[in-house]
């Protein structure tokens, strides 16, 4: 018998015994036994479970490994040599400040999807944003997806978890007027070419400070993005290779841009020289004496000169948002704009503008009735002549 049901001496308590695969050192077969609280119904039910998955080849042998070692373990071994280093600071900081606290002394095994229900409920309670929740759900169902794959659990228990929803709230970007006050205040700033870059070009804050000279053609008025630049909490800079194909990519630089660029390099070349310096091809092109800026200081500039012009606050990376943004309103393709922004898909591109779109298919209708109206006006025209 593969497995049978015996009651204990409590009238709720039952242990489930089972037969496993013969010790491979010893050749004596190997047992389990399970206690199941319930009534006789729930024992079989339980029975006939175990029983199926051994038949299937689903079944795991509880372990000792709590969730907290496989964490550790999980972004030491995968997440470090696979990911940015700055991803891998976020991962283990939320793996350390959120998930071992709380559930790290859980067998990996045992771990119910509403125990990460209840975690997330006190975490909505204790001020997080629902989107902050939802990263953070994402980082624990990726690990957990891993110890599926390895086998060490039967399922994603993280798959269970009704994550909360975002709310979508009105996207904070800038218009013409706005966009040009800012940037006529900042010309007096050591940020003024960086600002004015990142608003003409839609590019990320990581891929702007990563910047070489020899990823700017100006001849072509092209700027190449093949990289980006991360701040760890040490103190120390890493450059990373874009995270997808579609990431690193070429970008048209208005001749605006292109012509306060070539201003701004005779400008540094003269100050290099000045210093005793050579201003390379691989010098930064945003830097302090060389050395890269610091982000946070980039966007502490940015909003602080946004408050004094006395236009609306926004991100520095709503810069991007803008420059999307306004090409979206001028009539340019959205196969254009996601190009430009480097997003996987055209699909991304008009899910994260929607709310632009309506005034796109108004003005597309617009067009559509002026050109059939006008050529219709014509061949009227036309007739009456030929009469």
């Amino acid at each position: 018998m593969r497995g049978h049901i015996e009651q204990r001496s409590k009238g709720d308590t039952w242990s489930i015994k089972i037969e496993l695969e013969k010790d491979a050192v010893t050749g004596k077969r190997r047992q389990r036994w399970v206690t199941v609280k319930g009534s006789k119904k729930d024992a079989e039910k339980k029975l006939s479970e175990l029983l199926r998955q051994l038949d299937t080849g689903s079944y795991i042998q509880p372990g000792k490994t709590t969730l907290a070692a496989y964490l550790t373990q999980w972004l030491a071994e995968y997440v470090k040599p696979n990911l940015s280093p700055r991803s891998y600071e976020r991962y283990a900081d939320i793996v350390n400040r959120y998930f071992n606290p709380t559930l790290g002394n859980v067998l990996l095994t045992q771990l119910k999807a509403d125990k990460l229900q209840r975690l997330y409920t006190d975490w909505l309670d204790s001020g997080l944003s629902p989107r902050t929740v939802r990263y953070h759900h994402a980082v624990i169902h990726k690990a957990l997806e891993l110890a599926l794959k390895s086998g060490q659990v039967i399922r994603n228990v993280a798959d269970a978890v009704n994550v909360p929803r975002i709310k979508n709230g009105e996207m904070l970007t800038w218009n013409e007027d706005e966009l040009n006050r800012f940037l006529e205040a900042a010309r007096c700033t050591p940020y003024y070419e960086l600002f004015y870059l990142a608003l003409y070009s839609g590019m990320r804050r990581s891929e702007l400070l990563a910047l070489r000279w020899q990823d700017i053609n100006l001849m072509f008025s092209q700027v190449s993005v093949n990289r980006s630049i991360h701040h760890l909490k040490d103190g120390s800079y890493v450059f990373t290779q874009p995270k997808s194909a579609r990431s690193r990519r070429t970008i048209a630089l208005p001749p605006s841009a292109t012509l306060l660029l070539n201003r701004y390099h005779d400008t540094l070349k003269l100050e290099y020289a000045m210093l005793g310096r050579t201003l390379t091809e691989d010098t930064l092109v945003f830097s302090i004496s060389g050395k890269p800026l610091r982000p946070n200081t980039v966007t502490r500039a940015w909003v602080n000169l946004a408050i004094k012009v006395g236009i609306k606050r926004i991100r520095f990376h709503d810069a991007r948002h803008t420059h999307a943004s306004l090409m979206l309103k001028q009539g340019i393709h959205p196969k254009i704009v996601q190009e430009r922004l480097g997003h996987a898909s055209i699909a991304m591109t008009l899910d994260t503008y929607s709310h632009i779109v309506p005034g796109i298919q108004e003005a597309a209708a617009l067009s559509f009735d002026n050109l059939v109206n006008n050529s219709g006006s014509k061949s009227v025209a036309n007739s009456q002549i030929v009469k």
